[in-house]
């Protein structure tokens, strides 16, 4: 068996809070998506990756399951770069179809938190005692930024779920930018992205029934008040997601329900609220398919093979870089 390898990268602004203190003197006040996943938030992440309205996980995991080996064949043996990887949960069927078919694979998680990323990188040296693990903690622009030449035939990074939906049109061109740039040539990129589709069917994802979304959006405040010693009362926020037809993207607010004041000690930051104000948490972009190919080829990520569901809500895009 061979043994786990975990190395820990810091967390860009972890301690700073530069860009929390950004968002919130803004108008409209935002936050960063990454202060969602303390160990909380990652915890009800997953619960809420198994929740009936919200199809992308198992509607991307059918994909993997009809696809996997025919992407293990196409890629050959390679490091496997996860980003965002959390509990590794549908990296299992590729990890599955490498096995059955022989060949070598290296595992590399990133994701930025700690705690889902030691726990899911030690369950897998347990189903996988063969499998190389290398588990990197931090942020993908860092991870990235870090990486050593592989001594296996090829790389693949892949990022699923639709992470990428969280990115603006101009961090997504960087973004796309920075993977071309740091792949060689016969390396592979696999995106999974969240399709376009009639709003009652996203906003249901986003507003579930049994308030998890609502409980992750507003442990966001409970993450600020742990890292920044802050003092944000999560009773005077609600939560809603809608969808925006015209950037064609679920919003994330949380609305404050009466006047108050916060103060986060360690940043010496006071945040005035007013009763109806909002805050923007996350965007979750919905994607034209043809449209994703083009911007991944002009970074020089072109499309060798896209793989979808019956009902085209979800797509998985294997790109391969040219020679």
């Amino acid at each position: 068996m061979k043994t786990q390898k975990i190395e820990q990268t810091s967390i860009i602004e972890e301690k700073s809070g530069a860009d929390v203190i950004q968002g919130l003197t803004r108008s409209p006040k935002t936050l960063p998506p990454k202060y969602f996943y303390d160990a909380r938030g990652s915890e009800l992440f997953e619960q809420i990756c198994q929740l009936p309205e919200y199809y992308p996980t198992r509607t991307e995991a059918a994909i993997l399951r009809e696809y996997a080996s025919e992407i293990a064949q196409l890629v050959g043996a390679c490091e496997l770069v996860e980003l965002g990887s959390g509990s590794s949960s549908k990296t299992r069927l590729l990890l599955d179809a490498y096995q059955s078919l022989g060949y070598h694979c290296k595992y590399v998680p990133i994701d930025i938190s700690e705690t889902i990323l030691n726990a899911s990188a030690i369950q897998l040296q347990t189903e996988y005692p063969q499998l190389e693990i290398e588990a990197l903690v931090g942020t993908y622009e860092q991870a990235i930024a870090q990486f050593k030449p592989t001594t296996l035939p090829r790389r693949m990074i892949f990022f699923l779920g639709s992470s990428i939906g969280n990115f603006t049109p101009e961090e997504c061109d960087r973004f796309f930018h920075q993977v071309g740039a740091v792949l060689a040539p016969g390396d592979y990129f696999l995106l999974g992205i969240d399709l376009q589709k009639p709003t009652e069917i996203l906003e249901a994802a986003y507003n579930d029934s049994q308030g998890v979304t609502a409980a992750f959006n507003l442990n966001i405040l409970s993450h600020l008040n742990w890292r920044f010693q802050g003092n944000f009362d999560l009773s005077l926020f609600t939560h809603q997601a809608i969808y925006n037809q015209t950037e064609n993207q679920i919003e994330m607010y949380l609305h404050c329900q009466k006047n108050h004041v916060v103060y986060l000690q360690s940043l010496d930051l006071t945040v005035t609220w007013k009763k109806g104000e909002s805050i923007l948490t996350e965007i979750s972009r919905k994607f034209d398919l043809e449209q994703v190919e083009k911007d991944l080829k002009s970074k020089g990520l072109p499309t060798l093979k896209t793989f979808t569901d019956s009902q085209n809500w979800f797509g998985l895009i294997l790109c391969k870089v040219g020679k």
